[in-house]
């Protein structure tokens, strides 16, 4: 384990804290989970700046990093559906394609490759899309922003499927051009 690992690991201290405090509905306990949430995701940036810094870049990493971020974007928005703040079924299409994508990076038969492969610049951009929209859905904001926060969030949505389907559709062609190959 080496230190972006660990700081890609430290993500999971935010979501006790998250999932604890996010149903309380004082502005000040917003707040707080607010500034946990950006922290968190702050942290993100970090591993990977240290990895390629420090030239600490591992398969590790490479399968804890998207990992940790998934479980990071998730865990607010299942609670964000209990409190009756989005619907089900947006984050649904968010977690069967987190869920997919994760499965597809760490499966040899479907990339046709050992290497776990490394987010693309969709990913990161989907990643950044959730972020934002869970930040403005934790925020506690006047009620006029409620339907730019959603706005963002079903931005997400789609940027999250359509990075999903440019995520697999490359690696399905190659993994096909390979097995004729063969």
């Amino acid at each position: 384990m080496n230190i972006p690992n660990w700081v890609t690991l430290s993500r999971l201290l935010a979501l006790p804290l998250l999932l604890y405090l996010l149903p309380v509905t004082t502005a000040t306990a917003r707040w707080f989970c607010l500034i946990v949430f950006l922290v968190a995701a702050l942290t993100d940036w970090l591993d990977g700046y240290l990895a390629r810094k420090l030239n600490a870049i591992t398969e590790l990493g490479k399968f804890l990093d998207p990992l940790v971020d998934k479980l990071l974007v998730l865990a607010p928005l299942l609670s964000l559906i209990q409190l009756g703040q989005l619907p089900a079924w947006g984050v649904f299409l968010i977690l069967a394609r987190e869920l997919s994508i994760a499965g597809w990076r760490v499966s040899p038969s479907l990339t046709g490759s050992n290497a776990i492969a490394g987010a693309n610049l969709w990913g990161k951009l989907k990643t950044v899309s959730q972020i934002t929209a869970i930040a403005l859905l934790i925020a506690p904001l006047p009620p006029t922003w409620h339907v730019p926060a959603l706005g963002v969030f079903w931005l997400s949505v789609a940027l999250t499927l359509i990075s999903g389907l440019i995520y697999v559709l490359p690696a399905r062609e190659q993994g096909a051009g390979s097995r004729e190959l063969s």
